[in-house]
């Protein structure tokens, strides 16, 4: 279930969302600007395809456990599109994350994830990186 949600992610089939997670999908993850639920969800994932068209996922490692299930990723594309009101810069990232995903009754309910955005956002040139130890 997993693997077909990030092979979605990578395709744009949001078409997928609807037999994979239940209309009151909850999005645990604190930086969430979106609309609660899985339309909420798809509108998000929408907004970043548009300002990533690119961006591919690969699963990095899974692990399951009762009703869980925990994924890590690397994740890549290149900036083309408005995101988070910072205009395109056409420069490529990568950022890892990891995602805690909840199923019941064979359908995703519930996420938790942790993402690099600090990488991710130096990466973009939006937040100086770090220098430390250099003159």
């Amino acid at each position: 279930m997993v693997r077909r949600l990030v092979e979605a992610l990578n395709t744009s089939n949001w078409a997928v969302l609807d037999e994979l997670m239940v209309p009151d999908y909850v999005n645990h993850n604190p930086g969430q600007r979106e609309k609660p639920g899985r339309e909420g969800y798809r509108e998000s994932l929408i907004s970043g395809r548009n300002a990533f068209p690119d961006f591919q996922w690969t699963i990095e490692d899974m692990i399951a456990e009762g009703d869980k299930v925990v994924v890590r990723l690397t994740g890549s594309g290149t900036h083309r599109g408005e995101f988070m009101g910072i205009a395109p810069t056409n420069k490529r990232v990568t950022a890892t994350a990891i995602f805690i995903l909840r199923i019941v009754s064979g359908k995703l309910v519930e996420e938790w994830s942790n993402w690099d955005l600090l990488g991710f956002f130096q990466q973009l040139g939006v937040i100086p990186s770090l220098t430390l130890g250099r003159e």
